[in-house]
């Protein structure tokens, strides 16, 4: 049987933050799902931590790759889901009953093109840090990333038949562009008014932070135009420095 979701946590050498992402997904109340694993190749200690915590729903592929969005790009191609779901390693579901909440809200909606929900911030020991800095509005349009990404991306659930493959020429912000082109072959997007997932603070985008900015400004002039992403972004870099975050 197809299953509903497709989970897909790309991870490399992630012994220390991988276990909450597994145990988030194998306690849901909804079965209706698969968990595929891919791996670039760990040598920490990751491999065997998931042999120890195997899952009949869970598929580990472990190999090389040119970097997360690539190995994006291998999870989506060996998905058979409905709905796309990226959740990577460090952050987890928020409750046990968060599949649960977007299985009713697209069988409540005919099938949405995305489901969305709100996102905490946590540190490594799981506790929490407070709301994401951007709060997933109720009412999402494509027009709505052009304020930048309004939506945690483990947080938006996107149809599979509309989520096409990442953009690897962006190394730190492809997930902000992939999310835009869906929003632009979704007919209908539903929000979830409560926490569906939790994120990991100190991402690769937050690590990066300087070069996911400009990644996103070219984005935004690519998708919105030059003039009106420059009278913006002032506005969006004091708000992202002044506030600590660009998750």
């Amino acid at each position: 049987m197809k299953p509903l979701f497709s989970i897909i946590t790309v991870c490399r050498n992630a012994a220390d933050t991988i276990l909450p992402t597994i145990r988030s997904v194998d306690t849901q109340t909804c079965r209706l799902y698969e968990h595929l694993i891919v791996d670039g190749a760990s040598t920490d200690g990751t491999l065997e931590l998931l042999a120890q915590n195997p899952s009949q729903l869970r598929t580990v592929i472990s190999e090389p790759d040119k970097g997360i969005y690539d190995a994006m790009n291998k999870g989506l191609a060996n998905t058979s889901g409905e709905y796309i779901i990226f959740l990577n390693a460090g952050d987890s579901l928020h409750s046990p009953h968060t599949l649960q909440l977007y299985a009713q809200a697209i069988m409540d909606n005919d099938y949405p093109g995305v489901v969305y929900g709100h996102t905490d911030i946590v540190d490594a020991q799981r506790r929490r840090l407070g709301p994401r800095h951007l709060d997933a509005p109720e009412e999402l349009t494509l027009e709505s990333f052009s304020e930048g990404m309004l939506v945690c991306h483990q947080a938006f659930v996107a149809l599979r038949r509309i989520a096409t493959a990442f953009d690897t020429r962006w190394k730190y912000s492809a997930d902000y562009e992939w999310c835009i082109r869906c929003l632009q072959h979704s007919r209908r997007n539903v929000h979830i008014p409560a926490v569906t997932v939790d994120y990991l603070a100190e991402g690769m985008t937050t690590a990066h932070r300087r070069r996911s900015l400009w990644e996103r400004f070219r984005i935004m002039c690519y998708y919105y135009g030059t003039a009106r992403t420059v009278r913006r972004h002032l506005g969006f870099i004091i708000r992202a420095y002044k506030r600590g975050s660009i998750g």
